[in-house]
C-alpha cells in the first residue's frame, strides 16, 4: 500500500470515529490495528508513525498525543479504547481540571480498589473483606471519592465498576507514573 492510499485509508478511519462519537455521544471503539505482516519490515514506532499521519492530515503543526490500548482484565472482560489530542489543545486546556481526578488516584487504598474491581471483586461487602484497606466507613469514603472523580461508577445492584471510557486512561496513568 503506497503512501497516498494509507493516508486515505486513515483520514477514512478517522472520519468513522468521529461520526460514531458525534452519534453516540461517547468514545468509539478503534478500528482495528493492521496485523503485524501488513507493516512496513522494521517499523518498531507504528503507532507514532500512524499518528504523525493523521495529525499531518488534519494541519496540527505541533503535534498530538494518543493513548490506545487492547485490554483483557483479570476478571475477562475485555476493552479497546483510544483517545488523542492535538498538542494544542491539550496545552491550552485548564490543567487544573484534572486536579480532583489526579487527587482521586493519589491514595494507595483507592488503587488497590481499582484493581480489586476490575480483577472481579465489585460489590462493597466483597471490598470491605479485604485486608487493610481500611474499616466499611473508610472503604465507602474512598469508593464515594473515586465515583465522583468519575474512576467508578454504580453498576447495577449495588456493584462497582471501573468505566469503560476509564480502564485504559487509568492503566496508562499506571504505566507512566512506573517510567
Amino acid at each position: 500500500m503506497d503512501l497516498e492510499q494509507r493516508v486515505a485509508e486513515l483520514e477514512r478511519r478517522l472520519a468513522e470515529l468521529e461520526r460514531a462519537v458525534e452519534e453516540t455521544g461517547a468514545a468509539a471503539a478503534p478500528p482495528p490495528a493492521r496485523p503485524p505482516e501488513q507493516r512496513h519490515p522494521g517499523e518498531a514506532l507504528w503507532a507514532l508513525n500512524g499518528l504523525k499521519e493523521q495529525l499531518a492530515g488534519l494541519g496540527a503543526v505541533n503535534g498530538g498525543v494518543l493513548f490506545a490500548g487492547a485490554v483483557r482484565t483479570p476478571a475477562g472482560l475485555r476493552y479497546e479504547w483510544q483517545y488523542g489530542l492535538p498538542t494544542d489543545t491539550v496545552m491550552d486546556g485548564d490543567w487544573s481540571a484534572a486536579a480532583e481526578s489526579f487527587a482521586a488516584l493519589g491514595q494507595p487504598v483507592r488503587l488497590r480498589l481499582l484493581r480489586e474491581i476490575l480483577g472481579g471483586r465489585c460489590t462493597a461487602a466483597e471490598l470491605t473483606g479485604l485486608d487493610g484497606t481500611g474499616t466499611t466507613g473508610q472503604i465507602y469514603h474512598h469508593l464515594r471519592q473515586l465515583t465522583a472523580a468519575g474512576w467508578l461508577r454504580t453498576a447495577v445492584r449495588g456493584r462497582y465498576e471501573v468505566p469503560v471510557e476509564r480502564v485504559v486512561p487509568l492503566l496508562v496513568m499506571l504505566t507512566a507514573a512506573g517510567r
